[in-house]
């Protein structure tokens, strides 16, 4: 949303605000709102939660944004109690009951969507929808859970860290072991695993169908040949992947999201396997708007492989994480990991927080080894694999004291 990487933004724990740190940045919304759009954002777009000077960014927005902080265990079905009363402590970490969509938060986002759709129809408009699922706790109206049979669930692929992987880059999964009923220390029991799988399957059914009841509201206001649709997700997700649990690592699982782009009159359903950031989003916006890109921007455009058979070869894409994942502010990190992926490998350094130095390296082939279930940082055969990429790495993300 700034176009700015983390580093840049000095930005890297979940309490920092953007605006702490780099007051007049002007935001993707911002951008269109200056240039006549009228800009709403509802839902999570922002970081929603924790020790922040704002509650989402108002400047960024014509209207105040809605559904946008709270903290995601609130979401939660209360029998009896008058639909939206938030959850006031950390239930289960799934929850399944027969209730109609806007149960939850992302069924009234998704209708409050297309009522800013209806209403600005006849307007330039950027609209930000942020749904908050498949995010835990894991709940969704029971036919979503119905459309799986928890059986034919497939289990973790690979279910154990990567051969020779360095303990820096797993976690203890805090984020889960929060909900009620998780063990403090260790692994979920069997029957956990496959509710908790199951529990992710059904949340994703459930959002699905809340974009596709706005993208169907944008056909039926026949707006659908004038406007661009960008669908992307802030980041992946494990379910017992690698035996770690939500994010906060370097992995593939972890680092790669979905990203579409639908730009009007430019075909459909064309794949592209080049490596591309989040970051490039604001790039290609402004580009395919015709609005004038401000200096900040880090990111490249991604309208060539949108317009071309541009390949994209020579893009990489960077993830980075703090260790510990959740640090406590006063003391700061004691490493960061980058990760660097390119088109078949993804090299990851962990570097000393103080010194710059890294402590412990991965690399993995994706060309053989997809899952990442072995890091090859050892190998012999990869002594110049590393030395190339390492230099690369040290180009998108210079190594930095604190």
């Amino acid at each position: 949303m700034t176009g700015m990487r983390l580093d840049t933004l000095r930005v890297w724990d979940l309490r920092t605000h953007f605006r702490d740190t780099h007051p007049d940045i002007v935001t993707l919304p911002e951008l269109f709102k200056q240039n006549g759009y009228f800009t709403q954002g509802i839902g999570k777009l922002y970081h929603n939660w924790g020790k922040l000077t704002y509650e989402g960014d108002p400047q960024s927005w014509s209207v105040p944004q809605v559904y946008h902080h709270a903290p995601h265990y609130s979401d939660w079905y209360i029998p009896g109690a008058a639909l939206g009363t938030p959850a006031t402590v950390q239930n289960g970490p799934t929850q399944c009951v027969d209730v109609p969509d806007e149960t939850y938060f992302d069924g009234r986002i998704a209708q409050l969507s297309i009522q800013a759709l209806r209403e600005h129809k006849d307007e330039p408009f950027f609209l930000a929808v942020g749904f908050w699922k498949p995010h835990l706790p894991f709940n969704a109206p029971k036919k979503y859970w119905d459309m799986y049979d928890p059986a034919k669930i497939p289990g973790p692929i690979p279910a154990t860290p990567p051969r020779d992987c360095p303990d820096i880059a797993l976690h203890n999964f805090k984020e889960l072991r929060g909900y009620a009923g998780m063990p403090k220390e260790g692994q979920p029991t069997e029957q956990q695993v496959r509710e908790l799988r199951h529990g992710y399957y059904a949340a994703i059914s459930f959002v699905d169908a809340q974009i596709g009841k706005v993208v169907d509201e944008l056909d039926r206001l026949d707006l659908a040949d004038s406007t661009i649709i960008v669908l992307w997700s802030d980041h992946g997700f494990h379910i017992g992947e690698h035996a770690l649990w939500a994010k906060t690592s370097n992995f593939e699982r972890d680092a790669r999201v979905p990203l579409i782009i639908s730009v009007p009159g430019q075909g459909k359903n064309v794949r592209c396997e080049a490596m591309v950031e989040l970051l490039d989003v604001y790039p290609t916006l402004v580009e395919l708007c015709g609005l004038k890109q401000p200096d900040q921007l880090e990111g490249n455009t991604l309208v060539p492989l949108i317009t071309s058979t541009n390949s994209g070869q020579e893009r990489v894409a960077l993830t980075q994480h703090p260790r510990p994942p959740y640090y406590k502010e006063k003391d700061g990190p004691t490493h960061m990991g980058y990760s660097l992926r390119t088109t078949r490998y993804r090299y990851t350094e962990w570097r000393d927080w103080h010194t710059g130095e890294a402590s412990a390296i991965e690399l993995y082939d994706h060309d053989v080894d997809p899952n990442e279930a072995e890091n090859l940082a050892n190998h012999p055969d990869m002594v110049e694999t590393i030395k190339l990429l390492s230099a690369k790495l040290a180009e998108v993300a210079p190594r930095e004291k604190h």
